[in-house]
């Protein structure tokens, strides 16, 4: 039988991905990760900064704060820094691991060569933000994810992922255009 969990969000109960269960605990996500208004300062009105060695994202939205989301950062993400561009958004977006991924984890990868549809159970969650430099496809992501418990924790081959209801929010929030900044 699969075991669903309660994952408890901003006041808001949803269900776990089926095949994951931590017995019947509520998941109650570290407050620091959660979104909230922060002194910042330093970066264009309107952009994003990500801070992958501390696990937060910055939503630049006045002069002197952001809006700070807590997130989980794959080896992508500790290893890529520099500026980029959001120039495609997709909802509940497909998702195909990399040629380097399926390269070096063949049995784990190799089966999902030709793609995984969106929804639920898609590694890259409810949203996807994708990253360009120069024109070219970074193979960068702020996206979803189904695990909200790994927020704040380096884990993954994925980029920088958020929960799926913040990372809703922050969607919302971005146009195409959105200047990206990843701290090194």
């Amino acid at each position: 039988m699969i075991k669903r969990r309660t994952v408890v969000f901003s006041g808001l109960a949803a269900l776990a991905a089926p095949g994951i269960s931590l017995g019947h605990e509520k998941f109650v996500p570290d407050p620091k990760y959660m979104p909230q208004r922060v002194p910042f300062s330093g970066y264009p009105l309107g952009s994003i900064v990500v801070d992958p060695k501390n696990f937060f994202l910055y939503l630049v939205d006045a002069g002197t704060s952001a809006r700070r989301y807590g997130v989980r950062v794959g080896r992508a993400g500790l290893a890529w820094t520099g500026e980029a561009t959001i120039q495609r958004k997709a909802e509940w977006p497909r998702w195909t691991p990399t040629r380097n991924m399926i390269r070096r984890e063949p049995e784990k990868y190799a089966r999902f060569a030709d793609g995984v549809p969106g929804g639920p159970d898609n590694p890259l969650g409810a949203r996807a933000l994708y990253l360009f430099r120069n024109g070219r496809d970074t193979y960068y992501r702020i996206h979803g994810t189904n695990q909200p418990w790994t927020i704040g924790k380096a884990v993954s081959n994925g980029c920088i992922g958020l929960t799926n209801e913040y990372v809703q929010d922050l969607y919302s929030r971005v146009p195409i255009g959105t200047i990206v900044t990843v701290l090194g």
